[in-house]
């Protein structure tokens, strides 16, 4: 396996430790995905496993836990950090640098009285949907590997296989990295966090406000990108929110089946702050805290403070903007059409009023026809949609998303050493836009019992 030393690494010392992962007692591979890793020049050969396991490391690589702090459901922990994780170096990927990290490779400084491991369903889960995501168009990090490691993970279930999930992404940095040091007035490892991030997501950036401009206008984009397949991040902590607008850390996300604008899936959300509806209001909150903690960089603060709240007030137009784009995209009705936007708060209406299940709707509604569970009380607003409706302004909708219960079927068939299902179901979510014919079970919301109504972190 080759890789570069991390970028990361040579930042400030008091931004990372220098740790590498724990050796497990007998990985095993579980997937690899072969496209990432060519993609990638990583020259795996059959003993990729013990690469992406921990228990052998490149030569080149370099071993780091970041640091970081966060908001989580609102409330400030000012020390967290890579508690599972392993940097191990980079690779470049259609010419640009990415991270390649560990996830579940065993205790770090910042583990906080965890074990710092994973079990396959988490790790699956991860894999699974990250994938999914990316063939969605969505901003993501990516999954290059899994393995089990042969070892038993205690949770509250008992004991359940553990695994390792190798992830890729262009960075790790995270709105929590910048409170981290920002807590700490730490001005020079904010200022080499800054000119990192810039150099790794916006080049073109020249100031601190550049960098928040731009990390709130990813930030709008992404989440509208997220609202249109019906994605529910679950835990949208500071410390899951990514500067360069990428969506990462997969814990308890979710993808909804009937519509319901305040869903919530995650275990731990017991207030639904998280809640499909709420998620933009939560990426503007913590576009503020990052806004907050770049205060230190500005050398007149009261002018930096607003300036920078006019960049974090400029969030509501750039997300309304890209939700009306995604959704008018998704009917097949030119976003500046002047009734675009009551149609499409008309039609969540209508979903909401009668659980019809988001993603078959709109995916019959981007081929111009009617969903087969269309309501009566509809007909209306399908005489005003069909009259704006313009095939060649539709954007693709998904034919098939991984759904809550599938995942989980998937998860249960896996434990008990059955892979089928598992590539199956990639298989089919790498064109996710196609209807899959011969995979069209694939595409059913769930019966009654099969229902996921709770999903659940890894830790």
């Amino acid at each position: 396996m080759q890789l570069n030393p991390s970028e990361f690494a040579n930042l400030p010392d008091q931004m990372f430790e220098r740790e590498g992962p724990t050796a497990v007692k007998d990985p095993a591979p579980f997937v690899l995905n072969a496209d990432l890793a060519k993609d990638l020049h990583l020259n795996l050969d059959e003993n990729w496993h013990l690469f992406l396991s921990g228990n052998q490391l490149a030569p080149s690589t370099t071993p780091i836990t970041q640091a970081y702090a966060g908001h989580q459901f609102g409330h400030w922990n000012p020390q967290l950090g890579d508690g599972r994780a392993v940097l191990l170096g980079e690779a470049e990927l259609n010419g640009v640098p990415h991270d390649v990290q560990l996830k579940g490779s065993g205790r770090t400084k910042w583990s906080r009285g965890g074990d710092g491991r994973a079990w396959l369903g988490p790790a699956l889960r991860e894999y699974i949907v990250s994938e999914a995501m990316f063939a969605l168009g969505i901003p993501t990090t990516r999954a290059l590997g899994v393995v089990t490691t042969g070892e038993p993970v205690l949770r509250e279930q008992g004991p359940l296989p553990g695994a390792i999930i190798t992830r890729v992404a262009q960075s790790h940095v995270r709105v929590g990295m910048f409170q981290y040091h920002a807590a700490r007035n730490d001005v020079a490892a904010l200022d080499a966090l800054a000119d990192y991030t810039i150099r790794r997501h916006f080049p073109d950036a020249q100031t601190p406000a550049d960098l928040l401009a731009h990390a709130v206008q990813r930030q709008a984009e992404l989440v509208a990108k997220w609202m249109g397949v019906g994605f529910i991040h679950g835990v949208m902590n500071t410390d899951n929110a990514h500067i360069g607008g990428l969506t990462i850390d997969y814990g308890p996300c979710a993808f909804m089946d009937a519509f319901d604008p305040m869903k919530v899936f995650s275990s731990i959300d017991h207030g639904g702050r998280y809640a499909f509806g709420n998620q933009p209001q939560i990426a503007a909150w913590n576009m503020a805290q990052f806004a907050t903690s770049l205060l230190p960089l500005a050398p007149d603060r009261d002018a930096a403070i607003e300036e920078f709240t006019k960049i974090v007030h400029g969030f509501g137009p750039a997300f309304e903007t890209a939700y009306q784009s995604t959704f008018a995209g998704k009917l097949g009705i030119m976003a500046d059409d002047p009734g675009a936007a009551v149609l499409i708060d008309d039609l969540f209406a209508l979903m909401a009023a009668h659980e019809l299940d988001f993603t078959n709707t709109f995916w019959a509604l981007s081929q111009g026809t009617t969903p087969a569970d269309w309501p009566d009380t509809g007909a209306d607003w399908l005489d005003r949609w069909q009259a704006s409706f313009d095939q060649s302004a539709v954007v693709p909708s998904p034919a098939v998303i991984p759904r809550n219960h599938q995942i989980e079927a998937v998860i249960a068939e896996s434990v008990a050493g059955h892979k089928d299902r598992f590539h199956r179901m990639i298989r089919v979510l790498a064109t996710p836009f196609s209807f899959p014919e011969d995979d069209a079970d694939l595409t059913l919301p769930p019966t009654a019992t099969e229902i996921v109504h709770r999903t659940f972190c890894g830790t």
